[in-house]
């Protein structure tokens, strides 16, 4: 019978059963087939096989050793699949084209950690252990919000990112696009908002006050056809992503390229990190923008979901203008908490007429609830609680277990240093659904996500050191159901390093910083 602890599966499936004999080894004759729904999936799986192995690995009949199809009466669940490997060959079945999708991320697992380098070392045999795996997620909403506003990231960044999730059976990007410091999506009808709002003069360096500089100019977008291709790759991979344009606060970028959208004039694109008091007006020509913007983004992004922010808006400039304060009598709001309330309404009932659901950070509880909206709770977990008792769908992101810009240690040479600790360990054992929900409302918990702001973190290097393996962990946490235990993960964690590695992802070691400095080719960020 074969070994399968040799194959630390992350995340962990929910059945797990090890057959007899000796598995299939993968040779030059090697067929693949698939019915038309799980096509996809065969590419990918070629593809990335292919280029490990030096196998052809060329498509077949039905007689295939390694055959993938789809079968929405086999059981299994939504995103569910089964993988049977035995001598005569390896069949993934999929509840939908999800299911086969990570039946066959399971399988590449199975194999060396080879099998994620980009080119054959020649020393591999590609052997498939005899297993019969039962599977599917725990959460429909398997999210990583990466933050591209602060510090841009290019597009091969943002696709590489999506690989190494579809890798872990994550199913949404939340791309953070607008901030204080840059506007980082074209729109058609707003040129200056990447001629103008996508560069600031030099960044923050630190956490420190006072703040210092670097004095480096930086910026960059993503033109319209860039997003089309990140959109359609991530759909290749059964990964949704949701566009965040945060609304009303940090909008200091927008406001220097359309001056007239605020309450203060002209000012600078946003150089400095933390919570500003530059905040759009609320008047019909304010609104009108939110919603040409929107109006192009729903062209963009065909998933369901768009994030509208809503987080950290000061109120000081609504106190003192006269356009908000009338615009608070006409509407019959009691303060400006409802009329933050009131402009995030009138873009929910917009992305509704499209079709749309509208999310935001937890303060759109504040002053009124919008209809139909999502709530992403990161202030804890009580904004996800209230609004689940509220009849509304949650994903739960609370920052003490969530947030992976945070320190890994307290060792003083840990290279990002701010935010509180959270260790793998941290990650893994916070239970997404919080207590004395009843079963009805739990199930307004559509799933959990982490999130990765990039203040200080401003190389693909440093970005690889934050994610993993707190991802790793947060990816088990998601799909697996059952009960967690880190001592029993962390062994299968430390064996799926060797994965991380094969794929050339900088991670943290488990031991600490030091080790990091030390590894053959690195000598430093970069």
């Amino acid at each position: 019978m074969p070994d399968i602890s040799a194959h630390p599966l992350v995340p962990r499936p929910a059945q797990t059963v090890p057959g007899e004999g000796e598995g299939l080894t993968l040779t030059a004759s090697t067929r693949m087939s698939a019915d038309p729904e799980a096509r996809g999936t065969l590419m990918w799986l070629q593809r990335e096989l292919g280029a490990a192995t030096g196998l052809p690995l060329a498509s077949g009949d039905e007689a295939s050793e390694i055959r993938l199809s789809v079968d929405p009466r086999a059981g299994l669940g939504r995103e569910g699949y089964r993988l049977i490997v035995d001598g005569e060959g390896a069949i993934v079945v999929g509840t939908d084209p999800a299911g086969v999708f990570y039946g066959a991320q399971t399988l590449r697992q199975l194999l060396p950690a080879a099998a994620y380098r980009k080119a054959p070392l020649g020393q591999a045999r590609w052997t498939l252990p005899a297993v019969r795996i039962t599977d599917a997620p725990r959460f429909r909403w398997r999210g990583m919000m990466l933050d591209v506003a602060r510090h841009f990231a290019p597009k091969r960044e943002v696709m590489r990112c999506i690989d190494l999730m579809a890798m872990h059976k994550l199913n949404v990007l939340h791309l953070h696009l607008t901030d204080d410091q840059g506007w980082r999506i074209e729109i058609r009808r707003y040129p200056r908002l990447t001629e103008a709002a996508s560069w600031r003069t030099q960044s923050q360096v630190g956490a420190g006050k006072p703040p210092v500089f670097d004095g480096r100019p930086h910026g960059g977008f993503y033109t319209q056809d860039d997003i089309r291709e990140i959109v359609a790759y991530a759909a290749a991979r059964h990964i949704t992503v949701v566009p965040e344009i945060d609304v009303p606060g940090h909008t200091q970028a927008a406001i220097h390229a359309y001056p007239e959208l605020g309450e203060a004039g002209q000012i600078p694109v946003g150089t400095q990190w933390g919570i500003f008091d530059e905040v759009l007006s609320v008047t019909d020509e304010a609104l009108e923008f939110c919603r040409n913007v929107l109006d192009e983004v729903v062209e963009l992004f065909p998933g369901p979901y768009v994030h509208v922010g809503g987080d950290e808006c000061p109120k000081d400039q609504w106190r003192k203008s006269e356009s908000a304060q009338r615009r608070i009598e006409e509407e019959g709001l009691a303060d400006e908490d409802e009329l933050q309330s009131w402009f995030v309404r009138r873009l929910g009932e917009h992305l509704a007429s499209h079709g749309r659901r509208l999310v935001g950070w937890d303060e759109i509880l504040e002053g009124g609830l919008a209809p139909g909206a999502t709530v992403m709770s990161w202030r804890g977990e009580e904004g996800g609680i209230a609004a689940a008792r509220a009849g509304h769908d949650v994903v739960m992101s609370p920052t003490a277990t969530s947030y992976l810009d945070y320190r890994q240690s307290d060792a003083e040479d840990e290279p990002v240093k701010v935010g509180t600790l959270l260790r793998p360990e941290d990650v893994y054992l916070a239970e997404p659904v919080p207590q004395g929900l009843t079963e009805e409302e739990a199930e307004h918990v559509l799933g959990a996500q982490v999130n990765v702001w990039t203040e200080h973190i401003d190389t693909p290097r440093r970005l690889d050191y934050m994610l993993f393996p707190r991802l790793s962990a947060f990816a088990e946490k998601v799909w697996s159901s059952g009960p967690r235990d880190y001592a029993e993960f962390e062994p299968r964690l430390r064996g799926h390093l060797a994965r991380l590695d094969a794929a050339g992802v900088e991670y943290r070691p488990l031991e600490g910083p030091r080790p990091w400095h030390t590894r053959p080719g690195v000598q430093g960020w970069g």
